[in-house]
């Protein structure tokens, strides 16, 4: 498998776990199990994407398992996922006329 592969599913993932840390933990702003693995999954693709951009050491090396770039990359797809999802969980609140308690 390809090193881009791997690091979109390891983000796709880690974002999927974010996001449904974040509707468990934010009760307001939870969608639901389906579409926060949704939401976070996307966010965490989206994010770690970025962060990779950013800090090139986080695409790792070619051929080579590299620890510290696979960690970087599951901690930024966690991040985004759970922020994405916070993010949709507030724009649906908002459009339904929801306040938050």
């Amino acid at each position: 498998m390809s090193d881009t592969l791997i690091n979109l599913i390891i983000q796709l993932i880690a974002g999927a776990v974010g996001g449904n840390a974040a509707g468990t933990a934010l009760k307001d702003y939870d969608l639901g199990k389906l579409w926060n693995t949704v939401a976070g999954g996307l966010g965490g693709v989206a994010g770690g994407q970025a962060l990779q951009a950013l800090i090139p050491f986080l695409a790792g090396t070619a051929g080579n398992v590299d620890v510290g770039a696979m960690l970087g990359q599951a901690v930024g797809g966690g991040v985004a996922g759970a922020i994405v999802t916070f993010i949709v969980g507030a724009i649906k609140n908002a459009m339904s006329g929801q306040q938050r308690a």
